[in-house]
This record gives C-alpha cells, sequence and structure tokens, in this order.
C-alpha cells in the first residue's frame, strides 16, 4: 500500500464523505491540513473569528444534513469554537470542528497556544478526541462522521498535533469508503400500542419536534396526519415541517414563540404525540398546565430523552421516519373508522377567535407589521434564520414557514451574532436559493465582522433588521423587577449607524422608518444583492419598547396588542 502524507489522507475522506466546502482560520499549527486541502475541490472561506466558522458549518449542515466542517489553529482558536459546538450539541447539528496543537512533545511544558481543548469540548460534543498516532487519522475522521450522524446529531471535534500531522502513514483511498449509520427501527409492539392510543383519544394531536426535520419525516408525517384527520401543531425547531397554510395545522404552542389559538388547541387535546421533541422550557412553561389530564406518547431517537423532562405515558426509542411509516404501516392492516371532524373544525374556530393583530400602519412601526409583510412579498422556497431576542419570539409567533430546513434558529443555546455566519453557511449550500436573516440591532454586531467574509467571496443574501435601540428581551425581563437597568443602547440620533456599518464592510443598506416604505425596501435588497452578490440590509426602526406575548405557562401568556 502507498504510503502518503497523512493529511492527504484527512482530504480524502473529507472528499468522500461530501464535504464541497469549509470555513476556517489558518494558523501555524493547522498548516499542513491547508496544504492537502489546495486543489482538492473544497471551497475555503477564510472567517474573521472562529466562532464565525462553527456557526457557518452550523447553517451549511442544517440546509444540507450533511456534517458541517470548521477549522482553526492552537489554543485560542479552540476555545472561540465552543459557543459554536454548544450550538451545534443543543439543536442535534452534525458539525465537525478540527483544530490544530502543539506538538505531542510540547504538551506538557505549557508550548505557545497549547490548550487542552479535548477536555474543554467534551461536555459540548458527542466526540472530542486528539490524534496521538498518525495511521489513526483516516479511521478517526471515519468515525467523526458516523458519530455526528448517528442517532442525535451532533458535533464532533478532532484535534491534531503539528508533529502528527506531518508524518507519512499506509493508504489506499480507492478501497475506502464510508462507515455505514444504522437507523433506529420501533419496536412493533410499541407502533400499535401508538396507534391504540391515537384511534381512541377524540382530541388527538400531533406535536412535531426538530426531530422531523432531521429525519426528513416531513411527508410521512403529512400522510398520517391527512390519512387521520389529526391536527399538527410544531415546536420552534420543528417549524416548517408542516406546511402552515394546511387545514391540519396546528400551529405552535408555547410561553413565547406561540399563537393564541395554537396555546388553545393545545390545552383542550386529550393526546399528544410527540415526535423529536424534546420539551424545551419556553415551549412547555409550567409543567402541570402543559400536561393537564392529557396523554403524552414520546417518540425519539436518543433513549435518554424519553423521561428527562417528565414521565410519557408511551415511550417510543426510534428515528421518527422510521415510526411514522411503521404506524402507517400498522394502519393499513387495521380497518380504522373515520374520525370526527369535530376536532378539526374546533382547530378552525380557535384561529379564527384567538387570532393576532399584525396590520398595523402606526409609526414607529410595531413587530407584528414586519412579518406581514416577510409573509407576503417572500415564497415558501426562501431561507430563513434567525437567533435569539424579541424578534425571535416575534417571529415565531407571526412568520410562517412551509418547508422543512427553510426556517432555521439556533433554539436552545441562543448566541447572539449566528445569523450572519449561519446565513453565509446557507448560502455557500444552497446558492441559487434566496436567504433572508432577521437579526436585532444587538445581536448584529456580535460577529458583524464576518461581513467581510460574505463581501470577499460573493455570498450575497438580505438581513432584515429589527431596531429597537435596546436589549429588547432583557427591558421586557425587568419589567416585573420595575426597571430599566442597562438595557437602552441608544446614543445621538439612533446610536449605531448600521448602514454605514455595511458600506464600510462593501456592502450596502437602507433605513425603514414608516410601514408603507417596507415593501419598496425589500424589493430594493432582493434586486441589491442580486446585483452585488453580497449582504445588504434593511433596518427597519420599530417601536422602542414594544413587548412581544408571553408568560409563566401556557394558560397564563400575557397579550400586550388588542387583537383588533
Amino acid at each position: 500500500m502507498a504510503r502518503v502524507p497523512a493529511m492527504q489522507a484527512v482530504v480524502d475522506v473529507l472528499v468522500d464523505e461530501g464535504i464541497d466546502v469549509a470555513f476556517g482560520c489558518p494558523g501555524a499549527a493547522i498548516l499542513p491540513l491547508y496544504d492537502a486541502m489546495q486543489g482538492r475541490g473544497i471551497d475555503h472561506l477564510v472567517v474573521r473569528h472562529e466562532e464565525g466558522a462553527t456557526h457557518m458549518a452550523d447553517g451549511w449542515a442544517r440546509t444540507t444534513g450533511n456534517v458541517g466542517v470548521a477549522i482553526g489553529t492552537s489554543g485560542p482558536a479552540g476555545t472561540n469554537m465552543i459557543t459554536g459546538l454548544y450550538t451545534a450539541h443543543a439543536d442535534s447539528v452534525p458539525i465537525l470542528c478540527i483544530t490544530g496543537q502543539a506538538a505531542t512533545t510540547k504538551l506538557h511544558q505549557e508550548a505557545f497556544q497549547a490548550v487542552d481543548i479535548v477536555e474543554i469540548a467534551r461536555p459540548v460534543t458527542k466526540w472530542a478526541v486528539q490524534v496521538k498516532e498518525a495511521a489513526q487519522l483516516p479511521w478517526i475522521f471515519r468515525e467523526a462522521f458516523r458519530i455526528a450522524r448517528s442517532g442525535r446529531p451532533g458535533p464532533v471535534l478532532i484535534d491534531l498535533p503539528i508533529d502528527v500531522q506531518k508524518q507519512m502513514i499506509e493508504w489506499d483511498s480507492s478501497i475506502d469508503s464510508a462507515l455505514p449509520v444504522s437507523t433506529v427501527k420501533p419496536a412493533p409492539a410499541r407502533v400499535e400500542r401508538a396507534l391504540d392510543m391515537l384511534l381512541a383519544a377524540e382530541r388527538p394531536l400531533i406535536l412535531a419536534g426538530g426531530g422531523v426535520v432531521l429525519g426528513e419525516a416531513s411527508d410521512p408525517l403529512r400522510r398520517l396526519a391527512e390519512r387521520l384527520g389529526v391536527p399538527v401543531g410544531v415546536t420552534l425547531m420543528g417549524k416548517g415541517s408542516f406546511p402552515e397554510d394546511h387545514e391540519l395545522f396546528a400551529g405552535m404552542a408555547g410561553i413565547q414563540t406561540s399563537q393564541r389559538w395554537a396555546n388553545a388547541a393545545f390545552l383542550e387535546s386529550d393526546l399528544v404525540l410527540a415526535l423529536g421533541a424534546r420539551f424545551g422550557d419556553r415551549h412547555t412553561g409550567e409543567l402541570s398546565v402543559y400536561r393537564g389530564d392529557r396523554k403524552f406518547i414520546h417518540v425519539d431517537i436518543e433513549p435518554t430523552q424519553l423521561g428527562k423532562v417528565f414521565g410519557p405515558d408511551l415511550g417510543v426509542v426510534s428515528h421518527t421516519r422510521e415510526f411514522l411509516e411503521a404506524l402507517l404501516a400498522a394502519l393499513d392492516a387495521r380497518t380504522a373508522p373515520a374520525r370526527d371532524r369535530a376536532w378539526v373544525k374546533r382547530l378552525g374556530d380557535l384561529k379564527a377567535e384567538l387570532p393576532r393583530k399584525e396590520d398595523f400602519d402606526c409609526t414607529p412601526i410595531k413587530a407584528p407589521r414586519v412579518f406581514k409583510e416577510l409573509n407576503e412579498f417572500y415564497g415558501p422556497e426562501t431561507y430563513f434564520v434567525t437567533a435569539i431576542g424579541l424578534y425571535q419570539i416575534w417571529s415565531g409567533q407571526f412568520q410562517r414557514a412551509h418547508l422543512p430546513r427553510h426556517y432555521q434558529v439556533c433554539g436552545q443555546a441562543g448566541p447572539l451574532g449566528w445569523e450572519i455566519p449561519a446565513a453565509i453557511g446557507v448560502k455557500k449550500a444552497r446558492p441559487d436559493a434566496e436567504v433572508v436573516g432577521v437579526v436585532g440591532d444587538y445581536s448584529f454586531q456580535f460577529l458583524v465582522e464576518e461581513l467581510a467574509v460574505a463581501a470577499q467571496y460573493d455570498v450575497g443574501f438580505v438581513l432584515v433588521m429589527l431596531n429597537n435601540e435596546y436589549l429588547g428581551l432583557i427591558r421586557q425581563s425587568e419589567l416585573p423587577y420595575e426597571m430599566n437597568y442597562q438595557v437602552d443602547i441608544h446614543y445621538d440620533d439612533h446610536g449605531t449607524d448600521n448602514v454605514k456599518i455595511m458600506e464600510a464592510y462593501g456592502c450596502s443598506g437602507t433605513r425603514v422608518e414608516d410601514p408603507g416604505e417596507i415593501r419598496s425596501s425589500l424589493e430594493w435588497a432582493r434586486k441589491e444583492a442580486e446585483r452585488t452578490r453580497r449582504p445588504v440590509l434593511v433596518e427597519i426602526m420599530i417601536e422602542r419598547e414594544g413587548n412581544a406575548a408571553m408568560g409563566a405557562a401556557l394558560d397564563a401568556v400575557r397579550e400586550f396588542e388588542a387583537a383588533d
């Protein structure tokens, strides 16, 4: 078998695993990998901050379903990646972070930029490993891809000492292939029990979580819902897994990102079939209200998720698509009576009775009006990314999504600054698609330097900013304390001139202060992004102290705006 540079074997694996783009920042301790990547068909974007690289890989992975790759050198490069690893871990996103490291002979001597990144990363990865033997390299990378994809997907980290990278190994890529990833199938008896419970319920509800999106299970979900006439609600991570204009769409229940009618429908349900949902606290709120007297079936690919928040009436360990296909097959073997449509009619009545107002014409602009404009202007094929804050909550309440993987949000970790790098990752994954980042004025500046990456590499997308010149969610969270302390970021006329920031990076933007100008500004931004192939900002100045509906329990959400 031929002897080849160890890093050539690593790049062979990356290419074979479907990696055609990587995001990173070269440094002395990772240069052998960069040397091996030259001319191998992996497009590489030089980031301005290693956290940005992880979020770009995250956005790419959420869009493609494959493992995103971020690369950094030793020391602070790895520590800068921790937030991105945590974000991917929390949201079950498969990414691979590759870090350089000091020579193995120097690790005990406090060498320059030598840090035990494996131990630091271990709590926020599925697997973190330092390679000490060069002959292990291709096998460890194959295993990293297998682990990242298996079961509940997630991030992995491989740390590469510089001396290990420089070695030669025996390797023949022509006889190599990816390691198989097993599919978790449900126990047949539990499928039958789940079907019994569904058919016996009078007001059943299917809850589609992020596992439906990750499991590519939207099609069997829709077939099951339509076959049984069962409404489908979504979690924030499951948004887009079921079309929101469908008669059976039951909205999003929750104490923040929710609709009034969706909470009402959930509270009237008598059984919930939860698919790939982790019962996050922003979804459930007060558990005694959330659980009530209804029964729960919890389906998840990760066994330890079952019973983590509360014990379900029935737990099923399974890939969501495998479970739904098995449930449909079990249904085929039965003669199920037609379901009374009273429950579906009740859902329609709740939608009509409990809306939230969005067609505000006042100035300053109210946030719901922004999402009304987004819903009307952009088609279902548009990819949206958004991060954390009042704008994310308003987005969950008002923004519509109809296709899986087209609405992307950092749901659990909630790192500020995620939108710009994530949008870059999405656009690199889908170059011909329209990509829109919904951002807040504060989050915008956390990783604003990554605009330079988009400008340098012709990655064009639109940023829609809701600017209230506040740390808006924290300001609202301070209301029970009767304070408004250290949350106001307004100064001079409007605070930071975000349009000038865009221009400083070679991009463009416009400020909107009248609701009647939103649509024309979106039209301009679309054309400008296509023309320049760079990011374009539509900065919308919204009501400074506008509040989003939220509360502590599904039956105690405070509404700040009249319904009509």
